[in-house]
């Protein structure tokens, strides 16, 4: 069973003449793409699967380890995991009277200013 997850990755402490061998070891793990120098940070976020009944934390040893290992040294990697199949989220559905305020209430004035006010 696989499981729809946003990963995000910020790595800091990390030696800068390293940063290319960092992004491919990362990418090799996660579909990183697009990733972020900020400074002392780098980050990147990507879309994708845990699968094989890998949990969020088994993932962020085998990530954090193929960075350390390119990194050839200990530096500082968070991961965030979000789980995209059970996102919270909110409903919302308007009413008649929702439709007769906001759009009862623009109708009469449109015609009242297309036909005048009727003096």
């Amino acid at each position: 069973m696989s499981r729809a997850y946003e990963m995000s990755v910020t790595i800091a402490s990390y030696d800068p003449t390293r940063i290319e061998k960092i992004k491919a070891a990362a990418g090799e793990e996660w579909s990183f793409l697009d990733w972020y120098d900020c400074g002392e940070d780098l980050t990147a976020s990507a879309e994708g699967r845990l699968c094989g009944g890998e949990s969020e934390e088994e993932f962020t040893e085998r990530l954090t380890v193929a960075i350390w290992k390119a990194n050839c040294a200990h530096c500082e990697v968070t991961v965030n995991a979000t789980y995209l199949e059970s996102l919270p989220y909110e409903t919302h559905c308007l009413d008649e009277t929702a439709y007769e305020r906001l759009i009862g209430q623009q109708q009469t004035e449109e015609n009242q200013d297309a036909y005048g006010s009727g003096r």
